[in-house]
């Protein structure tokens, strides 16, 4: 029987056999916060830390009834969205999120692999816009993503990604948190973006080297911090922190 009591991250979200990104990399972040997690499972896939070779995702109905009966079973506290796969599935996360107003929700929208397989139809990213986007508390695209959902061209500077993530707002989304990983310079930015407050900057370090699953890893770490009922601010602050730290011990690990 669940410790009801015990706050729960529900993670929506698809498989990665290599373990490097998707419901692996959220478990294992979300843990190490201190936070327990439940799963409904969007989608299997065969990959590597490489390539993505095949990708099989479950039905729609399947994943809401995974989401609904853990949400029935644990006190969730707050849910992570990761990869969706398709508008149907994106159609019924919504659906579920609809009817649990009070839990926050943090849409990470994976759009593609990091060896750039599409991870998401093509047709599913208007529905994203108008479903899914509104019900979330936060999203987290990087440079890429954000370019995407807005039918453009990435962003050359931070003036170009600020106004981009504003189309995103006024197109419904209640917060953005723009991922700085794929930009240039020597720090790495992320970007807090509300509706009618000033953007607010989270900076460190620029760190050598790559590591996968940093995506997954920092909207997971604000989920869990949100369960915990941190403020959005101090989940972000804290999530980015804690991916900070991670980047810093995989590039002392591989300088050895």
């Amino acid at each position: 029987m669940a410790l009801r009591r015990e706050p729960y991250v529900l993670i929506v979200g698809g498989s990665d056999s290599s373990g490097g990104a998707g419901i692996a990399r959220d478990i294992e972040t979300i843990a190490s916060i201190g936070v327990r997690t439940c799963l409904a499972v969007t989608a299997l896939t065969v990959q590597t830390h490489d390539a993505v070779m095949e990708i099989h995702p479950s039905q729609p109905d399947l994943v809401a009834d995974q989401m609904r009966a853990a949400l029935q079973a644990n006190e969730v506290t707050a849910i992570k969205i990761g990869m969706l796969a398709t508008a149907e599935i994106v159609v019924a996360v919504a659906a579920v999120l609809r009817e649990n107003p009070q839990v926050p929700a943090v849409l990470d929208p994976v759009l593609a692999s990091t060896s750039g397989r599409a991870l998401l139809e093509a047709d599913a990213v208007a529905v994203i816009k108008r479903d899914l986007m509104p019900l979330c508390r936060l999203v987290t695209p990087n440079l890429l993503e954000l370019a995407l959902l807005v039918g453009a061209e990435p962003a050359a500077e931070e003036s170009g990604a600020v106004r981009q993530g504003r189309e995103l707002l006024v197109a419904g989304a209640q917060a953005l948190l723009i991922k700085g990983g794929h930009a240039a310079g020597p720090r790495s930015t992320e970007i807090l973006l509300r509706r009618d407050q000033e953007p607010i900057r989270f900076d460190t370090q620029r760190l050598a080297g790559s590591m996968r699953g940093t995506g997954c890893m920092l909207a997971s770490a604000i989920a869990a911090h949100l369960a915990k009922a941190r403020s959005l601010e101090d989940g972000v602050r804290e999530g980015k922190l804690f991916v900070f730290g991670k980047l810093k011990k995989n590039a002392a690990e591989n300088s050895e």
